[in-house]
């Protein structure tokens, strides 16, 4: 293995400073190593595998693309820039070996009022002839579109053409009978550097999903029902197409459940190689890998891999056609099973020459494959990128997503089971402080988002730092969680509260039990669904916690509810939600008076996943009951609190409350 070729000192000089210029102080500030952004927050290669974009956060806010040569023979070049806040650049594609495209994100308004925007900007590798990409509408747009469009394929045709999602935007008359009456969602063929537009697929009111080959042909459709409101239905049919036909034929329906699963096969990738799609679908209350031929023959999905007790959830794929390699799945850690036997090959090399148990992900390839990114990371590696060029079989490291961490020795996570009050064994992980026995140790329930998720091994910036801090922190994948069969699911975390809720808190009694935890200092910490959690725990059972940190929590259903009534989504969510006496039972913010334990919460005003109006509400219900309640609200942030600052405050201010009301030194 070869060593870093001074890419990451390249990248340093431009990102922020270097982490021992900001370590240099007397006292290591957990909270600001913990709390910043990684390094680079988006990363590619070009085509001919000879140059690097990075996405990197700027120390004052915002981000830089960064372009970088992959032997590290030139200097930096600076292409694009944001202001951050309100303004973001999520990631850049090549689009050919001199030019960009990049996606940025922005709001506009506050509250309820608030509006997500996405545009797309092409750009040359040294900061020439922007172009803003896929413009959905005109001076006389009938509406604003939110949306500015999506790469599904980089093999439109000519060099730095590519076939990208577009909503197109009726017109209105102005005098002239000159307009656009198109409306809907299409795909159109676009020359990044004239901005040229051709339609490829004619848009539908009711298009739901394209699935392409990889080379430049559209080959699936999804299409939703609608129920005449404009609200989204329940059902989405896809069909496809033949190699070199034009035809719709019928391949599967796809059934959206209440409880917010699935039934039927959801197609994701087409392999034009062997003419088939891959995609998902229920198999023993398990999801499984399938696949249908293309061919016209009405062949019924056949299974391709399952897992017995847990989800296979992940299609793996590959380079700029997006080439499928395998699928991976997580047990107590994700597991890679290859289809391709060179990358199977390669993941075991780099398994055994890489320290530790690493989880291996291939981010990038070059268009012959010849070179990959790669990230690296664990539970106690925050993570690195590497350039592996399989010509000369080096690996070379690109930069550390988070160097000020990187002296600082971090906390195994540990995968464990509980039993739950009605038996049923319960998934967790549990992260001990250093050095710990293990024992009779101030401890943090803390329940993951969603809830339609579940936590994964690996590093988490939230879970290291109360670590750090001398916290145990126990990680319970309650029932309501995904991956582990629809069983397991039941009806969600918003209709079966009570079922997840007893198991998060099932987790702090069994904690105490087994002599981990001091029942006298034992707090809940969480963030969006994990925040409802730890509010609802306080309804459910006041005494078992001593504090209380909620971060973007939801703390009333029927409002989460009406967030959404003019979301084309807000029947799916709504039947989640579901009605009935769970919904008053089940709002923290209606049971106000039976808090016991101190309150602490966060929340950012522009968040369009909860609005910024529950945890206001939260307070001033607290407040009115005579509660402890504290409230941090960021403005300009959204859900994720994507700001070094921000979350420098978190981890400091909320390591301090729980402190307090545990009875910690304030150290």
């Amino acid at each position: 293995m070869m060593r870093p070729l001074c890419l990451s000192l390249l990248a340093a000089s431009i990102l922020a400073p270097s982490a021992s210029a900001q370590t240099s102080t007397a006292t290591f500030d957990a909270a600001k190593a913990f709390g910043a952004r990684e390094n680079v927050l988006d990363i590619g290669i070009s085509p001919d595998g000879k140059q690097l974009a990075l996405v990197i956060p700027r120390p004052n806010g915002g981000e830089a693309v960064t372009v970088l040569s992959a032997d590290g023979s030139s200097p930096p070049r600076l292409a694009l820039t944001s202001k951050g806040i309100s303004e973001q650049i999520t990631g850049c594609d090549w689009v050919s070996n001199s030019r960009l495209l990049c996606k940025l994100w922005f709001v506009d308004g506050k509250s309820k009022d608030i509006s997500a925007f996405t545009r797309n900007v092409a750009i040359n590798v040294d900061g020439t002839q922007a172009k803003v990409i896929v413009i959905s509408q005109g001076m006389t747009a009938m509406y604003r579109s939110t949306y500015g469009g999506n790469i599904i394929d980089y093999n439109g045709g000519t060099d730095g053409s590519i076939l990208m999602i577009k909503q197109f935007v009726p017109e209105m008359t102005t005098g002239t009978i000159i307009r656009v009456d198109r409306e809907g969602v299409g795909v159109v063929r676009v020359d990044t550097l004239t901005g040229k537009e051709a339609i490829v697929e004619q848009p539908k009111m009711t298009v739901g999903a394209f699935v392409s080959d990889g080379r430049g042909a559209v080959r699936i459709i999804g299409l939703r029902e609608t129920d005449g409101t404009g609200y989204a239905g329940d059902t989405m049919t896809y069909r496809y197409r033949k190699p070199g036909t034009d035809n719709w034929i019928d391949l599967s329906k796809v059934v959206q459940n209440p409880s917010g699963t699935a039934s039927g096969f959801s197609p994701v990738a087409v392999d034009p190689t062997s003419n088939v799609a891959y995609g998902f679908q229920d198999h023993n209350g398990y999801s499984a890998l399938y696949k249908v031929p293309l061919d016209g023959s009405g062949t019924a999905p056949a299974l391709v891999i399952s897992k017995p007790g847990i989800d296979v959830d992940s299609l793996m794929t590959v380079g700029r056609s997006k080439r499928v390699v395998g699928v991976s799945y997580a047990t107590d850690y994700r597991t890679a099973d290859y289809f391709d036997p060179e990358l199977a090959r390669l993941a075991t090399a780099f398994h055994k020459a890489l320290p530790g148990k690493s989880q291996i992900d291939f981010i990038d390839a070059s268009q012959d494959e010849t070179k990959l990114v790669l990230r690296v990371g664990s539970d106690t590696d925050p993570g690195k990128y590497y350039l592996f060029d399989k010509s000369t079989k080096k690996l070379a490291e690109i930069l550390e997503l988070r160097p000020l961490l990187n002296t600082i020795p971090l906390s195994a996570m540990k995968p464990i089971r509980f039993p739950a009050a009605d038996g049923t064994m319960i998934p967790a992980y549990v992260t001990l402080p250093l050095n710990s026995a293990g024992k009779n140790l101030p401890t943090i329930i803390m329940p993951h988002g969603g809830p339609e998720a579940r936590d994964e091994w690996g590093f988490d910036w939230l879970v290291q730092f109360y670590a750090a801090r001398g916290y145990a922190v126990i990680q319970p994948q309650y029932r309501g969680s995904t991956g582990f069969g629809s069983a397991f699911f039941g009806s969600n975390g918003f209709q079966a509260w009570r079922r997840a809720i007893s198991d998060i808190d099932d987790a702090a009694r069994w904690a105490v039990k087994d002599g981990l935890a001091n029942a006298d200092k034992l707090a809940i910490v969480g963030w969006s669904y994990g925040g409802y959690a730890a509010l609802q725990s306080q309804v459910v059972d006041p005494g078992l916690y001593k504090a209380v940190v909620a971060v973007a929590p939801v703390t009333d259903f029927d409002q989460l509810r009406s967030e959404s009534y003019n979301q084309s989504s807000f029947k799916q969510l709504s039947a989640r939600i579901g009605t009935g006496p769970h919904v008053a039972e089940g709002s923290p913010a209606r049971h106000a008076t039976a808090f016991q334990a101190p309150v602490l919460l966060f929340h950012g005003d522009r968040d369009l996943n909860v609005d910024v109006s529950e945890s206001r509400l939260m307070e001033r219900r607290l407040k009115d009951a005579g509660k402890s309640v504290e409230y941090v609200e960021f403005t300009g942030l959204d859900h994720y609190l994507d700001d070094s600052a921000a979350r420098t405050r978190l981890l400091s201010q909320s390591d301090a409350f729980l402190r307090k009301a545990m009875g910690l030194p304030a150290n």
